[in-house]
């Protein structure tokens, strides 16, 4: 497995898997895609977000979008594994990447509905650390979510 930051050259290979992200999510979200068949990204890689793309075997198959809030105090804001690689450690492998490169506080927040990347996020921070804290929280943007916290350097 090889995780490279997204940048202007493999900006398109992020935005490609981000579309089957939305898709995928859209079931739960409502959303339909535009006329010209692309969902509306709810995160952009601007500011205080960044891309990481995840690769086996020179094949982009995972993203994941970090939002950071401080110097150690970071947010999962997206995170996509394809279907076909999918059970096997790859998506727990590519999370415990950039929780062991980016060392700090982390929240992350599943959106009512997302029962499979709730049971996904308890068994990755299970794998990572044996302290975590789930609770019910109101989102501004997306409403109640289940959210873990933890920290990564503990």
């Amino acid at each position: 497995m090889e995780v490279i930051a997204v940048e202007q050259a493999n900006m398109r290979v992020y935005l490609n898997l981000l579309q089957g992200y939305e898709a995928e999510f859209s079931a739960i979200t409502g959303k339909l895609p535009n006329l010209m068949g692309l969902f509306d990204l709810d995160t952009e890689l601007v500011d205080n977000v960044s891309g990481l793309i995840c690769y086996v075997e020179n094949r982009p198959v995972g993203i994941a979008a970090i939002k950071q809030h401080a110097t150690t105090s970071f947010e999962i804001a997206e995170f996509y594994v394809v279907p076909s690689v999918r059970e096997k450690g790859i998506g727990r492998k590519f999370a415990s990447w950039i929780w062991q490169h980016y060392q700090g506080d982390w929240k992350i927040k599943q959106i009512d509905g997302a029962v499979k990347a709730t049971r996904f996020w308890r068994k990755a921070i299970e794998s990572y650390t044996d302290t975590y804290t789930e609770s019910i929280i109101q989102d501004n943007y997306w409403g109640e979510v289940t959210q873990q916290t933890f920290n990564s350097a503990e």
